[in-house]
C-alpha cells in the first residue's frame, strides 16, 4: 500500500500526495464527497464534511462505495471514526422525509424515537402541527415546508423533500433540434446536457423537480435550463445575473425552441414583461425604495402559475431571495452553477431550498472530450513597484491587498501579454476601475463597467464576438453570463479577496470551444509577497479542484521589453 496516493487522517482530512500513481483518479473521485481545502504543490489537503457526504448521498452515492474507495487508495489503514462518519451522514440523508398524506403535509421516519425527540425539542415546535402525530409521523405547518428543512439541516438532518410540486400553468413547446429557424443553428442535446436533464425531471416523479446542476461555463448550463423547462412542459420564472444575462437567455429561448418572442419575456428595469416565460434579474428582485422597505418587485414569484424557478449563477443567490425561495417550495427549483461554493458559507441553504446537488461533470472530462477548450493557467508574479512600498507597508489589510492589487507594474506586464498574444482576442478582467481606466487608455481598448449602458454593452461584446475588436477590458460585470465563444486569452489584473467562484467565472469566459481548436490561456498577475499573493493561492483552490494545473512564472520571463520610463 506504500504506493497509493491518499493519506486519511482521523480529524476527517485526506492528504492526496500529487506525484503519486493514481492521484489523477483518486483526485476525481474525491471530488465526488469530499471539499479541497489546500493545493499547494505536492500534498493537496481535502475534508469530508456532512455537507459534501450529503450531496454525495443525494447523487446516489453509497458509505459502502466511498470506503471501499478510501481503502483502496489509503497508503494506511483508514481511521475507523472516519468510516463511521461516513456511514452515519449517508444513513442520516433520507432518513427524515417530507410527504404529502390526505392533504396534509408530515415529517415522516422509519425512526419513530427520532420523530418523538424533533417534536419535544423547543427550537422546533413552531414548525409543527399540534394535533395529528401518529407514531412515525409528525404534521408540518404548511407554509414553514422551507424554513423546517432549514432548521433541521443546521442540526444535523438533511430532509429529503417528496411532498411534491404544483405543476404549475401548462406550456407546450419544442426543442428547435433539427431545424434552422431565423438564422440561428440547428443542434442537438450533448449526451451530458440530456443526462443533467434527466436526473433533474426524474421522469415526473416525487424524487425530481429540485436541485442543483453543476457544469462549467461554456458547457451549456442554459441549453440544460431549456431542456428541464421541455421535460415539465410549463410556465417558467427565470432569474439571472444581469440584463445582458436576460437577454441572453430569451435570444437562445427563442433560436432554440419553438416559444415565440410573445412568450418569453424580460422583466427588467428597461422592459416589464409578465409572459408564459419570464426573465429578471436576482437585482431586480431585490429591489426596494428605502433599506427598511418592502421588496419591490417579489409580487413577481406569485405573478403567474409557475411551474419552475430557475436561478442561474445559483452560487450568487442573495439573502432575501433565500427568504421569498422558502415560502415557494411547492413549485419546482432548478439552481445551475459553475460552483458550489459561496463566499458567505451559505452552501447548507442552497441544499436545502433549491435542492441537493443532482448533477456535477469534472471540467477536464468534458475538455477531454472536446466539449469545452483546453486551458493553461499561468500565474504572473511581479514585484510591488518601489514608489507604492511605503504606502503597502503602513496600511492595514485590507488597503494593503487594494494596492497590491493596482500595482502599477501591471500595465506593462499586460501590454506585453496583449503583444504575445497579437493574434488572439483577449480579455482582461479586473476589479478596481481606476486600474481599468488606465488600461484603456495605455491600450486603446473599449471598456465595460457598472456604468456602462445595457445596449452599449452589446454592442461592444457584439464586436468582440464579430472580430472588430480582437481586445476587450471588463470590470467585475464580465464575470457572469457573457457569451464570447471566441475569447480564447483572458488576463485577470485584480479579483475579489480570494474568491474561488469569481476564478470559476472568469476562467469560464474562455472556455467555449473554438473553430480552430486554440487552447485557451488564463493568466492571473499577482504581487509577489503581499497579501494578493496569499488569496490568489485560495483561488487556486478552484482551479486544482477541477483538475487544472498552474503554471507560475515570474515578470521578467514575460516576451518583450519593460519599459522603464513612466506610464503616460
Amino acid at each position: 500500500m506504500s504506493g497509493q496516493p491518499l493519506t486519511i487522517q482521523s480529524d476527517h482530512t485526506i492528504l492526496a500526495e500529487v506525484h503519486a500513481e493514481g492521484f489523477t483518479t483518486a483526485r476525481d473521485q474525491l471530488s465526488l464527497f469530499a471539499e479541497l481545502e489546500k493545493s499547494p504543490e505536492h500534498i493537496h489537503t481535502y475534508r469530508i464534511t456532512p455537507l459534501s457526504i450529503w450531496n454525495a448521498a443525494a447523487a446516489g452515492l453509497t458509505s459502502a462505495t466511498i470506503i471501499e474507495f478510501l481503502t483502496s487508495m489509503s497508503r494506511y489503514a483508514v481511521p475507523p471514526n472516519v468510516m463511521r462518519f461516513v456511514e452515519d451522514h449517508i444513513h442520516r440523508f433520507g432518513l427524515l422525509k417530507l410527504v404529502r398524506e390526505n392533504e396534509r403535509l408530515y415529517l415522516v421516519s422509519d425512526d419513530e424515537a427520532l420523530v418523538g425527540k424533533l417534536a419535544k425539542t423547543t427550537t422546533l415546535k413552531r414548525f409543527f402541527e399540534k394535533d395529528g402525530r401518529t407514531g412515525s409521523h409528525l404534521p408540518v405547518v404548511e407554509l414553514l415546508r422551507g424554513e423546517v428543512k432549514q432548521a433541521l439541516i443546521q442540526v444535523g438532518y438533511p430532509v429529503e423533500d417528496l411532498a411534491g410540486y404544483t405543476p404549475g400553468a401548462h406550456l407546450g413547446f419544442e426543442l428547435a433540434q433539427t431545424t434552422e429557424r431565423g438564422g440561428g443553428k440547428s443542434f442537438a442535446l450533448r449526451g451530458y446536457q440530456a443526462e443533467a436533464a434527466d436526473i433533474f425531471h426524474a421522469g415526473g416523479t416525487e424524487r425530481g423537480g429540485s436541485g442543483v446542476v453543476v457544469l462549467p461555463c461554456g458547457a451549456g448550463k442554459t441549453i440544460v435550463g431549456m431542456a428541464c423547462m421541455h421535460r415539465l412542459q410549463t410556465q417558467a420564472l427565470i432569474l439571472t445575473t444581469n440584463t445582458v444575462a436576460v437577454r441572453q437567455w430569451r435570444e437562445e429561448l427563442i433560436d432554440k425552441t419553438t416559444l415565440g418572442p410573445d412568450e418569453v419575456g424580460e422583466y427588467t428595469g428597461d422592459n416589464k414583461e409578465i409572459l408564459p416565460v419570464t426573465i429578471t434579474t436576482y437585482q431586480m428582485l431585490t429591489h426596494r425604495k428605502r433599506k427598511s422597505g418592502e421588496f419591490t418587485h417579489f409580487a413577481l414569484f406569485g405573478a403567474r402559475d409557475w411551474g419552475l424557478v430557475v436561478y442561474d449563477e445559483v452560487h450568487l443567490l442573495p439573502a432575501p431571495v433565500f427568504r421569498v425561495t422558502a415560502e415557494i417550495q411547492a413549485r419546482r427549483r432548478l439552481g445551475l452553477t459553475a460552483t458550489l461554493v459561496r463566499e458567505d458559507g451559505r452552501e447548507e441553504e442552497v441544499f436545502s431550498l433549491i435542492g441537493p446537488k443532482k448533477y456535477d461533470v469534472p471540467w477536464k472530462i468534458l475538455e477531454r472530450e472536446g466539449w469545452i477548450a483546453t486551458a493553461h493557467c499561468v500565474e504572473v508574479r511581479l514585484p510591488l513597484e518601489s514608489e507604492s512600498t511605503l504606502d503597502y507597508l503602513s496600511a492595514g489589510s485590507r488597503e494593503q491587498f487594494r494596492i497590491a492589487s493596482e500595482n502599477p507594474g501591471k500595465v506593462d506586464a499586460v501590454r506585453r501579454l496583449v503583444a504575445k498574444h497579437a493574434v488572439d482576442r483577449v480579455l482582461i478582467i479586473g476589479q478596481y476601475l481606476d486600474q481599468l481606466d488606465i488600461l484603456a487608455e495605455q491600450l486603446d481598448a473599449p471598456l465595460i463597467t457598472g456604468r456602462t449602458p445595457t445596449a452599449e454593452r452589446q454592442e461592444l461584446y457584439a464586436a468582440f464576438r464579430d472580430g472588430d475588436a480582437r481586445l476587450l477590458i471588463v470590470s467585475k460585470v464580465g464575470n457572469f453570463a457573457v457569451d464570447l465563444p471566441e475569447a480564447n486569452v483572458a488576463i485577470q489584473v485584480s479579483g475579489t479577496f480570494g474568491s474561488r467562484q469569481e476564478e470559476a467565472q472568469r476562467l469560464g469566459r474562455i472556455l467555449r470551444p473554438k473553430a480552430d481548436a486554440r487552447p485557451a490561456v488564463f493568466y492571473s498577475l499577482v504581487t509577489r509577497d503581499s497579501r494578493e499573493e496569499h488569496f490568489a493561492n485560495n483561488r487556486q483552490l478552484f482551479l486544482t479542484e477541477q483538475g487544472y494545473t498552474y503554471e507560475i512564472q515570474d515578470v521578467s520571463e514575460l516576451p518583450g521589453q519593460a519599459r522603464s520610463e513612466p506610464l503616460g
